[in-house]
């Protein structure tokens, strides 16, 4: 109470009982008209005092450090004067990359709200980073033994093998002793507690830490070694002695040094003259103060946040100092200025883990014989060569075989461990197959299961292990072979070739017969030596042959458009028997949308959403199968104009049809991989041993065995017009030769007409 006398302090003990706190508050204010209230270490306590404080226009300072706005905005009065010490889960998440863990359990107990709400500040820091929560254990603060030994055995059953314990002293103590008892604090184990522990572990019995030895520690800071700690340790332990002399440990720990901070802000408000209530309240908003645990200040009646943390590691019979962790800095083994800050709590020293083993836990579990790894097969695989599941229906057993099974057992030897495993048939869609394994009934997926956005959200993948992409499969153009010397050049074309060819060789007759004996005699032989003539004496006549100009002159014509129609005829025979042989029906899929064709796909794959969601095809254009045969049956019976494969896939659809059909586009895919679970360990471990299959070449021997070998089975593929040569690219040689064998005609005629009129 502020008088003209010394400030007086006036002690009640309200043993953490919220009806004893709110009666012991109201009677230091009926009784000795306190103007201040200090205390409060429990939610139950802050509602119950914080009230009548509140009532009383008496500053309430509450040593909780959590203290929800809804409190502070509800009780104008209540002040939180111990920091925020939810920074530690920042602390938490740098400790796990530290040590390159993504996955941890969290142990928590349910003691009040602010308990909880240090639960919602963890998710919010490992939403920013790769963490993920394995599991989450709520204990009750009376927790049997029976109900912590079938917790803890739960999630033992599990590899995660990292654990986050925030609770209180006491509970922290009894799960240890479980843990102990069920093996749980030997090699292979990694247990991190919060400062709810941490901070009260210098007032544990020393055959206490025996039970929690390997135990890392993230606690409030405070110096230690600054001379107004001295002083106030000094004074701390002379008193605590003759108060508890049964007790081993005399130290002050965090919540007497938050204490004596918080006391002394408040004296400070209170030792001005003449000021109470809100006065006194807006005083202690504008008082800072230099205390033990560093710069003590009050922004809207709260505490500022905490932004550095202890780290312990807990051995043999006590605990050691490790280092700190500073918000924005990192690691380092001293606090001050000049201190080397690190990313990584491993740059310290070596840390003591459960067991002392010498290197630091791998932070998960290798599954053993007792617990293999349950492994999930499709059973609705359309390429049997990738997986296929085959049921022996008199043993009642089944077997799994292909590409994708093989390719797995070949990388499990690579792995830099033992993996035992147990293949499980899966009846479903490819999305409901990689959604079990976030739902825990598989712990990995092997088939050909594609690699697509969506589905990381239940799981990851591995490096894929084979081709990516999407392909739109559709008919080839080609023609009979036994009529493909035809196709160059169109009906009309081959019509006015052999129209002209026939007319120039009846003009080199009628010209050359009275100079030749050979094109003299009967009128058959006459017409046979006619259309010899048209079709072969062009390349067999030279010029000595020919005894007329007006010959000569059609020839020199004849022979300049032959060989210009035949290396056009030689050029697209050509074309026909390579590239436009191989030509797709249809180039590209806003054709076969926009004209409303109905497509396919495999069913049971990601293909349907991909094309109805990116491609926009209709719902009804779209049509799934459950075999090869069934895509190629209904492409060549025009069911379907293309179906859409993963590139895996129409790489065998193609080498078994391989004259009928063509890529014709190609759309990003991921490709298939192995499916683990979401921050799975062994993600890394699965992706290097793929590589190395890779590298080393047995990849490419599994894959030239187990999908090598299908044959093209292929009949030939129909025919259709495609790029023939027409008459609209030759009408000028035509009349070229047409006209210059006329003019010779007619000058022949003209000439002969006028000789017989002479004679």
């Amino acid at each position: 109470m502020k008088t003209d006398q010394p400030l007086v302090l006036y002690l009640k003990n309200s043993r953490s009982k919220p009806a004893h706190a709110a009666v012991a508050a109201k009677y230091l204010v009926d009784t000795h008209q306190v103007e201040a209230i200090l205390g409060l270490q429990t939610m139950e306590e802050v509602l119950s005092v914080g009230e009548i404080g509140s009532k009383y226009q008496i500053p309430t300072f509450s040593l909780l450090d959590s203290v929800p706005q809804w409190a502070l905005d509800r009780f104008p009065f209540l002040v939180q004067a111990s920091p925020s010490q939810f920074g530690q889960m920042k602390a938490f998440v740098a400790t796990m990359e530290s040590f390159r863990w993504n996955r941890f359990t969290l142990i928590y107990e349910d003691i009040n709200s602010a308990s909880t709400e240090g639960i919602h500040h963890l998710m919010e820091t490992i939403k920013e980073s790769g963490l993920q929560m394995n599991d989450m254990v709520k204990l009750s603060p009376l927790a049997s033994f029976t109900s912590l030994l079938e917790e803890l055995e739960r999630i033992n059953r599990e590899q995660c093998r990292v654990f986050l314990v925030h609770t209180s002293l006491e509970t922290g103590i009894r799960l240890f002793q479980t843990a102990k008892i069920m093996g749980m604090m030997e090699k292979g184990y990694a247990w991190i507690t919060t400062n709810l522990i941490t901070d009260l572990l210098h007032s544990v019995n020393s055959s206490t830490f025996t039970m929690m030895e390997g135990i890392v520690g993230i606690g409030s800071f405070f110096s230690d070694t600054s001379s107004r700690f001295n002083d106030f340790s000094s004074k701390f332990q002379t008193r605590f002695k003759l108060e508890q002399p049964e007790e081993e440990s005399y130290m002050p720990g965090i919540f007497a040094v938050q204490a004596y901070d918080a006391t002394w802000i408040a004296a400070l408000a209170l030792s001005k003259k003449n000021i109470s209530g809100k006065q006194l309240l807006d005083t202690v908003s504008s008082t800072s103060l230099a205390g033990i645990t560093g710069e003590v200040r009050l922004v809207d009646r709260k505490s500022t946040a905490s932004h550095r943390f202890h780290i312990i590691n807990v051995i043999g019979k006590y605990y050691r100092d490790v280092g700190f962790w500073s918000e924005g800095l990192g690691f380092s083994e001293v606090v001050n200025n000049r201190a080397n800050y690190g990313t990584s709590l491993q740059n310290l020293g070596h840390i003591f883990w459960p067991g002392r083993p010498l290197h630091t836990p791998r932070g998960w579990a290798i599954p053993t014989s007792a617990t293999p790894l349950r492994v999930g097969v499709p059973t609705m695989a359309v390429f049997k060569k990738f997986v296929e599941v085959k049921y022996d229906h008199m043993h009642h057993n089944f077997t799994c075989i292909g590409y994708s099974i093989e390719l797995f057992k070949e990388t499990l030897k690579r792995l830099p461990y033992y993996l035992s495993y147990e293949f499980h048939p899966f009846n479903g869609s490819y999305d409901s197959l990689v959604e079990q394994v976030y739902l825990k009934k598989f712990d990995a997926v092997v088939g050909d299961v594609s690699v697509i956005s969506r589905r990381y959200q239940y799981a990851e993948f591995t490096h894929p292990y084979t081709e990516t992409g999407l392909m739109m499969v559709v008919p080839v153009i080609s023609y009979h072979e036994q009529w493909l010397f035809m196709k160059p050049f169109t009906f009309g074309m081959w019509a006015l070739t052999i129209v002209v060819y026939i007319y120039n060789g009846f003009v080199l007759w009628l010209i050359e017969r009275k100079h030749s004996h050979e094109l003299q005699g009967s009128a058959l032989n006459q017409a046979g030596i006619l259309l010899c003539l048209s079709f072969t004496r062009l390349f067999s006549l030279d010029g000595d042959q020919l005894n007329n100009n007006l010959t000569r002159m059609v020839t020199v014509a004849w022979l300049f458009v032959a060989i210009i129609v035949g290396q056009c005829y030689t050029a697209s025979l050509t074309s026909m028997l390579t590239v436009r042989r191989l030509a797709p029906r249809v180039a590209d899929y806003e054709t076969l949308k926009n004209t409303n064709a109905v497509v396919g796909y495999g069913k049971g794959a990601h293909v349907a959403s991909y094309l109805v969601d990116v491609l926009g095809f209709k719902n009804e254009n779209i049509r799934g199968f459950t075999s090869p045969e069934d895509y190629a049956h209904a492409l060549k019976n025009k069911e379907i104009a293309a179906v859409f494969l993963e590139a895996p896939f129409s790489k065998l659809f193609l080498a078994k049809y391989c004259k009928s059909f063509i890529v014709a586009a190609t759309f990003g895919e991921g490709g298939f991989a192995f499916v683990l679970p979401k921050g799975s360990f062994m993600v890394t471990d699965f992706t290097k041993a793929l590589l190395n299959v890779s590298e080393s070449g047995i990849l490419q021997n599994i894959e030239k065995r187990m999908l090598g070998s299908e044959q093209c089975l292929d009949m030939e593929s129909g025919h259709d017009e495609y790029g023939r040569l027409g008459l609209s690219s030759f009408w000028s040689l035509f009349i070229l030769t047409g006209g210059t064998s006329t003019i010779a005609l007619a000058i022949h005629v003209f000439i002969t007409l006028r000789s017989h009129f002479r004679c």
